[in-house]
């Protein structure tokens, strides 16, 4: 069957086009996922969003727009970009936790740890927020730089870049404050 029948299949509703459509493409999709995620896992959960999303939104696909692989290419992007931003703010939340955690903690303690800490806070809040969050899992969550490398699915290399970035920010930006 050509990918022309099998898009107009699609749009009549064929589950037959479906399954053919997965067999073919579905590989084309997890492989740009699993490149722009870095977790197969992530990816996979990705290629069945993009297929589910393909087969409710059938009606609006138009052949004469561009060939099935491309529509379902530009539902993978889509799908992708979600799954980073739902990644982002679970990081988001996690740091948050850690730092509320953190916060309550050296409350007990110290009254200069809390005013270290509350600086830091601060400091930690102007940076990009890449290197935000990988200084705030290393410290907040106590993650190695593998360790974190391996939970957001960027390189070890970026990690670390990342973490030597924001670490002379923030010496700077604390350098100048005094």
């Amino acid at each position: 069957m050509s990918d022309e029948e099998i898009g107009r299949g699609l749009v009549r509703g064929d589950e037959q086009c479906l399954a053919l459509a997965h067999r073919r493409w579905s590989r084309l999709v997890h492989t740009l996922a699993a490149r722009v995620l870095g977790d197969a896992r992530e990816a996979e959960d990705v290629t069945q969003q993009v297929f589910l999303s393909a087969w409710r939104g059938r009606a609006g696909y138009r052949p004469e727009r561009g060939p099935v692989p491309a529509w379902l290419v530009g539902i993978a992007r889509r799908k992708t970009a979600d799954a980073l931003t739902a990644r982002t703010r679970r990081l988001d939340l996690v740091a948050a936790a850690g730092a509320a955690l953190q916060t309550a903690v050296t409350a007990q303690g110290d009254p200069e740890r809390v005013l270290d800490r509350i600086v830091v806070t601060r400091e930690l809040a102007r940076l990009p927020r890449d290197q935000r969050d990988v200084l705030t899992l290393a410290f907040f969550g106590d993650l190695t730089q593998v360790q974190i490398a391996h939970r957001t699915g960027l390189p070890l290399g970026t990690v670390k870049s990342h973490a030597r970035r924001g670490l002379q920010r923030m010496r700077r930006g604390l350098a100048a404050e005094g």
